[in-house]
């Protein structure tokens, strides 16, 4: 929606039933139109979006007072921007002409959308038309780092790694996404539960063999079952469970790009238990965990 028109940007919290304190992230295709919204450029930032700009990365900025309706920002003195990588996407800017405020287009908490088909199931009588760019790239959503303090925080780990972002401008800190009630989350995902299938789910953590001990335990309840894992880690197991695979944990790129495929596919199945891969939180794997355990809501069974 038109970034600037309140009216517009209400629709897409209706649409997508999204607490309003969620702040929205306003996408760009050119740099040149932030000047229209943006107070200062710190260095750190200018830094960033020469080195990631077209790309997965959200950077916080100061907003200038009354440039964006108020609800983009959900009345914080910051506001989100970002370049995409999508010939589709940028086109559909350029049209437009003005900054386009635009979140994930799936209901909230659900798993975000893939491809177009998945955008269908969660929003087609919701909005006015669905466009067809064909499967993301990383497959999860932006890195999103704060550049309106001293030393940048990344506030929601993606597509841009934290050891890519720190070879560009040095240190950076990464945020506690426990924010409290009270408090408005200063990016999407920090808050509410994000990225929930509607069966619960559970990070599943040992060895093979207890993998097999806990399946069958769910097994033996007559409980259906879900498994999202790595082609390795299923390799070897018995059971009658609904399986999802990651790919292979050689590529953390790969797992990425299947994670969301994965949960969506478990409404479909109407599995009652999800059990769900742990992986290593280096790299992209990190962003691969913040959506795990966002998913998982803490619900975690180690060996």
């Amino acid at each position: 929606a038109d970034a600037t028109n309140q009216a517009a940007i209400q629709k897409i919290y209706e649409a997508k039933g999204r607490p309003s304190d969620n702040p929205l992230i306003v996408h760009i295709a050119s740099r040149d139109q932030m000047d229209a919204f943006v107070a200062s450029y710190p260095q750190k930032a200018i830094k960033l979006m020469e080195k990631f700009w077209p790309g997965p990365l959200t950077v916080i900025l100061p907003l200038k007072k009354d440039s964006l309706a108020s609800n983009v920002s959900a009345g914080l003195s910051t506001v989100g921007v970002r370049m995409p990588d999508h010939p589709v996407s940028l086109a559909l800017i350029k049209e437009a002409g003005i900054p386009v405020a635009a979140p994930s287009a799936n209901r909230s908490g659900k798993p975000s959308p893939t491809s177009a088909s998945h955008v269908i199931e969660d929003l087609d009588d919701k909005v006015a038309g669905i466009i067809d760019g064909g499967a993301t790239g990383v497959g999860l959503e932006s890195t999103v780092i704060d550049c309106s303090t001293e030393i940048p925080v990344i506030l929601r780990p993606g597509g841009i790694t934290k050891e890519q972002i720190e070879q560009v401008i040095g240190s950076v800190e990464l945020a506690n996404n426990d924010t409290k009630e009270t408090e408005k989350p200063k990016a999407p995902g920090m808050k509410y539960t994000h990225y929930a299938p509607k069966a619960p789910v559970y990070l599943v953590e040992g060895s093979k063999a207890f993998w097999q001990k806990e399946i069958n335990k769910v097994e033996a309840a007559h409980k259906k079952l879900g498994i999202l894992a790595t082609k390795e880690l299923l390799d070897g197991l018995t059971t009658n469970a609904v399986t999802q695979t990651t790919g292979s944990i050689e590529s953390m790129e790969e797992i990425a790009n299947q994670l969301y495929k994965g949960l969506r596919a478990f409404d479909h199945a109407e599995v009652d238990i999800i059990f769900a891969e742990v992986y290593p939180e280096t790299e992209l794997g990190a962003a691969v965990m913040n959506r795990l355990e966002k998913a998982a809501g803490n619900r975690r069974i180690s060996e």
